[in-house]
């Protein structure tokens, strides 16, 4: 792929994401060099859970949304993968098909390397395993951390955290205020968190009260990140 096919920005943030900046300039060219620039308007399915994997990504704009069904059959929001990370690499190393549902959040553009060129870039550089590994080895600290945080912290404190990590992916700022650029409805909100939309609406009206966040339609706005690091440090 020739790189330039990218907008400034999207260009930006896959060479100063922080896992893929760390590598080689020589594995960096060599992936940029086997990947396809894919663009998808919002709500596009990218992958859905069962089907075979092929694809390793990096997303260079907007987000993807990875869910799950529930036994209710409600669709359940898991996680956003940002600008900057790359994600697909798990299923394409066992070979088992995929786990989840992945579509578009907003206008996004993806780098895509299919299996076959995942598959040679592993076998001509070496690097690559182990920049993965350490890849791999961060997900699952940053589960555990999930998983801690939801069993020994209240609501507030994994609201004010959550969103103090939006604002640090989607921020941007303006003047003394940061606003997140990613929508996220409340019910979006509270399934990140494993919380009721009720229960989240009225901890965002408690931050608001108190001068941390101002809300807006399908928008958060971080008035004062110190009094959110004081109630995510609960």
């Amino acid at each position: 792929m020739n790189i330039e096919a990218l907008t400034d920005l999207e260009r930006t943030s896959i060479e100063a994401g922080s896992w893929f900046s760390r590598l080689s300039a020589g594995l960096r060219q060599a992936i940029l060099a086997r990947a396809a620039m894919r663009r998808l308007s919002d709500g596009a399915m990218l992958a859905s859970r069962g089907t075979p994997a092929d694809q390793w990504c990096g997303v260079a704009k907007g987000a993807v949304r990875v869910s799950s069904v529930s036994l209710s059959g409600k669709q359940i929001t898991l996680t956003y993968v940002e600008p900057g990370t790359w994600f697909g690499d798990i299923a394409l190393f066992d070979g088992l098909p995929r786990t989840h549902d992945a579509n578009a959040h907003g206008e996004t553009t993806l780098l895509v390397v299919h299996k076959g060129d995942f598959k040679d870039l592993l076998a001509q550089h070496t690097e690559l395993y182990e920049a993965l590994l350490r890849l791999n080895c961060r997900r699952l600290r940053l589960l555990f951390d999930v998983v801690e945080d939801l069993n020994t912290r209240p609501l507030s404190s994994r609201l004010a955290k959550q969103i103090l990590l939006l604002a640090r992916s989607y921020g941007v700022a303006q003047g003394e205020e940061i606003r997140i650029g990613l929508q996220l409805a409340q019910e979006d909100l509270a399934q990140l968190l494993g919380a009721s939309r009720q229960r989240v609406n009225q901890e965002l009206k408690g931050f608001e009260r108190d001068g941390a966040v101002r809300i807006e339609p399908t928008r958060l706005v971080v008035l004062s990140k110190d009094k959110l690091l004081a109630v995510a440090d609960r």
